[in-house]
């Protein structure tokens, strides 16, 4: 496995960079096919939250979705520490996932809940444009705009990615039905599913 270490203001000694190291070429026992891990360590100068002055960012590359952790601490090491902890979990809950859930058929995923429409209440002040959205008054609004190439999955491969990601939904494109669709985490190894039926504009 290839390993790659790099950082963002901050500077990275040889004894970091081994221990990174040793520590991932642990994680091919969990995770097969594992061709390169990528782990950013970006340092800022956090003194109101000094428990967040390191980020530490996991990505494993390889034949199938991609894997990532991150964890924020105070020293490199604590969060290099979290974030492989956090990288173990997304792993083995996704393994368990497999075995408990053979097929995702029977029932083990819930009707999505049908909420009324919230009405958006009224804002006074100046209109402007915040990606793309008209926005009145001066906020808070925080938008961040992300776009993925992606290729149709089945339920069970989203699923997959949702649990290898920490995340807890994932938006693909469904293999069968060609509808957009969200899977989400429920309660423990329960899951709900939603499908979007795109009808064309009149």
């Amino acid at each position: 496995m290839d390993v790659t270490v790099t950082s963002r203001r901050c500077q990275l000694t040889d004894a970091f960079r081994d221990h990174v190291s040793e520590k991932l070429d642990s994680l091919e026992k969990l995770k097969e096919r594992i061709i390169r891990a990528e782990v950013m360590v970006t340092c800022s100068d956090a003194k109101r939250q000094p428990e967040q002055a390191v980020r530490v960012e996991i990505t494993l590359n390889g034949k199938g979705p991609v894997v990532r952790a991150e964890a924020s601490a105070d020293d490199k090491m604590v969060a290099f520490e979290h974030a492989l902890d956090r990288l173990k979990t997304q792993l083995l809950r996704a393994s368990d996932r497999r075995k408990v859930h053979r097929g995702l058929r029977g029932g083990a995923l819930t009707k999505p809940v049908e909420t009324a429409p919230v009405e958006p209440e009224e804002e006074q002040g100046d209109v402007r444009k915040v990606a793309g959205l008209d926005v009145q008054g001066d906020g808070p609004l925080v938008v961040r705009e992300k776009q993925f190439s992606s290729t149709p999955l089945t339920l069970a491969q989203a699923l997959d990615e949702m649990e290898l990601v920490g995340h807890d939904f994932f938006l693909y494109l469904d293999a069968e039905s060609s509808q957009p669709s969200v899977v989400y985490r429920r309660k423990a190894y329960d899951y709900g599913v939603i499908h979007l039926e795109v009808e064309a504009s009149a």
